[in-house]
């Protein structure tokens, strides 16, 4: 499914990479950084995503929801680092629209246009009302702690449908913390950097034979909740850790011992809800 690019031989390179959720946090991020892995790159939101950035990106705005338009943005992509959707808890009417049928569009175009390959942006609130005390690997009960983490359990059901239906292999990444540095204690353990979230997404778009793989997105940090093993064939080995802040981190006031942030792994979302009481 890769090719090798003509300027960096050592490095492979796909046609069209297609990056849902552009506009977002981690989409800004990545929206530079995987833009050397494809000859071409196409970006999409439905929120504003400016002017294309050279020749070699394609920006075309579109709704998860719209059936009809994912199908036409997925023409042409040889891969897809799928971020778009809701990224935070909202109410079930919201979720529904961008992160359920939204996922399932994105399969469905795949299927149609021959796509090979999906990296799913998960998250740890699949799994967010395990305790802080536990140590899961990817076989763990997932424990969805909200609307956002049932929609991402589900994507990785849809995931693991269209590779045994179709053979569409996906690599799922539940994603931790990914922020410039962690900015409270739960976070010291759910910090992943931008540079390991990087080599993440890189090593699940060119893997080969990753099937359906479910991986935890967390660089090297000290108190881990999350066993990588099963996903060892990815060759993910974080470069950082979030030691460097813990000083900063440990001067604030102790988080009280009833807090979600101190008991789920979820933290916060756990408690958020239900919504139009």
């Amino acid at each position: 499914m890769s090719e090798r690019s003509a300027d960096s031989p050592a490095r492979p390179q796909l046609g069209r990479l297609l990056l849902t959720g552009a506009a977002g946090g981690l989409g800004k991020v990545l929206r530079e950084r995987l833009a050397p892995l494809a000859r071409t790159m196409r970006v999409s939101d439905i929120a504003a995503l400016g002017d294309a950035r050279g020749a070699h990106e394609e920006v075309v705005p579109c709704d998860l929801a719209d059936k009809q338009a994912v199908d036409a943005l997925l023409a042409g992509c040889d891969a897809v680092v799928h971020l778009g959707g809701v990224s935070v808890e909202r109410p079930f009417e919201e979720i529904l629209e961008a992160n359920i049928k939204g996922v399932f569009h994105v399969y469905e175009g795949a299927r149609r246009h021959g796509v090979r390959r999906v990296v799913f942006a998960s998250s740890n609130h699949v799994i967010g009302f395990h305790r802080q005390s536990e140590r899961i690997d990817a076989t763990a009960q997932r424990r969805p702690d909200g609307y956002y983490g049932l929609s991402k359990s589900f994507g990785e059901d849809m995931a693991q449908f269209y590779f045994d239906r179709h053979g569409i292999e996906t690599v799922s990444i539940r994603i931790g913390s990914s922020f410039p540095e962690p900015v409270n204690r739960r976070m010291m353990s759910t910090w992943l950097s931008y540079d390991d979230l990087t080599q993440l997404v890189e090593k699940a778009l060119f893997t080969p034979d990753v099937k359906h793989t479910v991986v935890y997105g967390a660089s090297a940090n000290r108190d881990l909740w999350w066993d990588n093993r099963a996903a060892a064939h990815l060759g993910f080995v974080p470069k950082d850790s979030s030691e460097p802040f813990r000083a900063k981190v440990e001067a604030q006031p102790p988080v009280p011992a009833n807090d979600p942030n101190a008991i789920y792994q979820g933290g916060a979302f756990t408690a958020q809800g239900p919504f139009g009481d």
